[in-house]
């Protein structure tokens, strides 16, 4: 069960934001009504995602939240504040936020973007740590950037290999266009995307061999790596 910490003062809205998402979520929640207690509860326990509340008595939600991220660099928060001023919601991002909702706000909302969070956490985990690859009858070792195939292999230089990479995450599913031009290329303009069809081509004869394997386009989206 995933751990949630909730730090809000309101205790009504706190145990309601509490029972909703142990119920629904079946998630595992702390609540906490200060900064100061919510912080020594994240220096004992690990979490998988925090809620601060912006306002709140003793030590405020922002000041939290850069405490929290002096500690752990990637652990998802969630601001929830009355607050709905641009600077405010400028503050939450530059102090490390990954999401801003404003009061009064639907707890099904809020369940909906606390998954869109974890989902995304748990997908770059993966890209983290995936380095080999079956596609087909290919063996793709990301680590040493070779194709393998019946006993033949194929180098693949850095840019075709991270291409292929992010393709093999994205097996069967589009790989935006955007996406792949940012993670490799950290830039989306014409002259990078030209540069990427280049490679899209290389990567499309090295896999030529298995019929079951296809680099398709998706018009107006981006690419998808089909293996049947």
């Amino acid at each position: 069960m995933q751990k949630i910490l909730l730090a809000e003062d309101d205790p009504n809205l706190g145990e309601l934001l509490k029972d909703y998402l142990e119920l629904k979520g079946k998630f595992d929640v702390t609540l906490c009504q200060d900064g100061d207690e919510a912080l020594a509860a994240f220096r004992k326990e690990t979490f998988e995602l925090c809620i601060f509340d912006v306002m709140m008595p003793k030590k405020d939600g922002f000041s939290l939240g850069k405490d929290v991220r002096k500690m752990d660099k990637k652990v998802p928060i969630i601001y929830a504040t009355a607050k709905g001023m641009m600077e405010d919601k400028t503050q939450a991002f530059e102090l490390g936020g990954d999401d801003y909702i404003t009061k009064p706000f639907r707890v099904e909302e809020l369940l909906l973007r606390i998954n869109a969070l974890l989902k995304r956490v748990s997908k770059d985990k993966e890209e983290e740590v995936a380095d080999k690859f079956e596609i087909g009858e290919y063996y793709f070792d990301y680590t040493s950037q070779i194709v393998s195939y019946k006993g033949q292999q194929q180098k693949l230089s850095t840019k075709e290999a991270e291409l292929l990479r992010l393709l093999c995450l994205n097996k069967n599913d589009v790989l935006t266009r955007e996406e792949a031009l940012v993670k490799i290329w950290h830039d989306d303009n014409y002259f990078t995307g030209r540069s990427m069809d280049v490679f899209l081509s290389k990567l499309r004869k090295y896999l030529k061999e298995d019929p079951n394997v296809e680099i398709v386009n998706v018009h107006g989206k981006g690419y998808k790596l089909l293996v049947s």
